[in-house]
């Protein structure tokens, strides 16, 4: 066995699909003859934990080393905090990103580079992998790499500068987080993306990046949550959408739910087959949406569930729907619950702008899209996949598309990666 350090903040028992990419690349990696070394957060206040994730991680007899750190994440261990209304929630992000550069990771990422360092020092590896964001562990395994001489990969699951959510306070906050990226892109042996437009734009960003420097390795699913599945019996023939995931910055289900209110008074014949399913946190302010429109009986919000049950009802759906708003760098966007979904071979609603989420749903094949803020599109949508349920023809998966994103396959294509530089040694 090869020896990979892997550093990755977001990890079970944390939940969300955030953790899912670094979870299911260290399950398989030991099929392919290497053996991670997970340096991950110990206990931490977030807004959901999964032990159904972190069984699975330990059935997977994964070494996990895990580091706490200063900093409002590490306030209320073990401890799953509730998601703020949403002006408050970003209000303190941007504060937090005012204070902390490059992120409020920073004092976790310290404690892993004191970490980092007693594990190279003590164990032969051959391998450094460094999963972001948080962007302050990119740096932090850039001072690894330089310190032990080792290779180093640095995996983009989100642009550091200027992606989606960046807020730059000050003309030094955007000097200061272009100045660590390029350091750190300098240090690292290669780069991995999740999509063709992240690596447009860091090649574009920073010009000694060659076009071999950057890789793509798509979100993906694990064949074995849907093998494992079983879907819940209908106790009718309601045509369920279902939604697995939660709401935050331009990421909302409004537009969804005005449309649906708009086919609910022109086509409530229509509106009456619909039942519009909701997994994860819905949020307050949407369900006053519903309450104020009248929607209450066509919205079933099932709450936080664990990836195991998230999964139940996915494949027990009729049709899946997820968004992604209009923002500056919206084109990059490829959320991993839309791999998730391909991996259910379920027809999807994709309310999303041009860019990389509607490449892959087009690609998909089993898609209807529309733009993300369009209410008269997505109910004419709604009313088109209605007409084709009730006559058994919704369009089905490009099956070779689905099949690429095999999360085995996935992990075999990033350790031939990590292989490459055993050779060049």
């Amino acid at each position: 066995m090869f020896k990979v350090l892997f550093i990755s903040y977001y990890f079970p028992p944390m939940g969300l699909s955030g953790v899912q990419r670094s979870l299911k690349f260290a399950k398989y990696l030991k099929q392919f003859n290497w053996e991670p070394t997970i340096l991950t957060a110990g206990d931490t206040a977030y807004y959901a934990h999964d032990y159904e994730l972190l069984k699975e991680a330990e059935n997977a007899e994964l070494k996990i080393v895990r580091t706490d750190g200063s900093g409002p994440n590490h306030v209320g261990k073990k401890k799953t905090v509730k998601i703020p209304r949403e002006i408050i929630r970003k209000t303190l992000s941007n504060l937090s990103k005012f204070f902390f550069i490059p992120d409020n990771k920073i004092g976790w990422s310290n404690s892993v580079y004191k970490k980092g360092k007693e594990l190279l020092s003590n164990e032969k590896f051959d391998i450094i992998y460094v999963t972001c964001p948080p962007f302050s562990s990119f740096v932090t395994a850039a001072k690894l790499k330089k310190e032990f001489d080792l290779p180093l990969i640095v995996d983009y699951r989100d642009l550091w500068f200027g992606n989606q959510f960046s807020f730059m306070p000050t003309p030094y906050h955007k000097m200061q987080h272009k100045k660590l990226e390029y350091e750190s892109l300098k240090a690292a042996d290669k780069v991995i993306v999740i999509n063709r437009r992240i690596k447009e734009r860091l090649i574009k960003q920073y010009q000694f990046l060659t076009f071999d420097d950057v890789v793509i390795y798509p979100h993906g699913f694990d064949p074995e949550d849907f093998e494992k599945s079983v879907p819940i019996p209908k106790p009718h023939n309601k045509l369920i959408l279902t939604y697995s995931g939660i709401f935050y910055e331009n990421i909302t289900p409004k537009y969804l739910i005005k449309a649906f209110k708009k086919l609910s008074q022109e086509r409530p014949d229509i509106a009456a087959n619909y039942e519009l399913h909701f997994v994860g946190y819905f949020r307050k302010e949407n369900q006053q949406l519903v309450n104020r429109l009248g929607l209450q009986e066509f919205v079933k919000d099932h709450g936080y569930l664990s990836h195991k049950d998230a999964v139940q009802r996915i494949i027990s759906s009729d049709v899946l729907w997820m968004m992604v708003g209009e923002t500056q760098s919206a084109e990059t966007i490829s959320t991993s619950k839309l791999f998730e979904y391909f991996g259910s071979r379920k027809p999807v609603l994709g309310c999303v702008p041009d860019g990389a989420a509607k490449t892959a749903l087009e690609e998909y094949g089993a898609s209807f899209i529309v733009p993300p803020d369009d209410i008269d599109a997505i109910m004419n949508s709604l009313i088109r996949i209605n007409e084709l349920y009730k006559k058994g023809n919704l369009p089905t998966a490009n099956e070779e598309y689905v099949n690429r994103h095999n999360r085995i396959k996935l992990t075999e294509q990033l350790a031939k990666q990590f292989q490459f530089y055993l050779k060049a040694e």
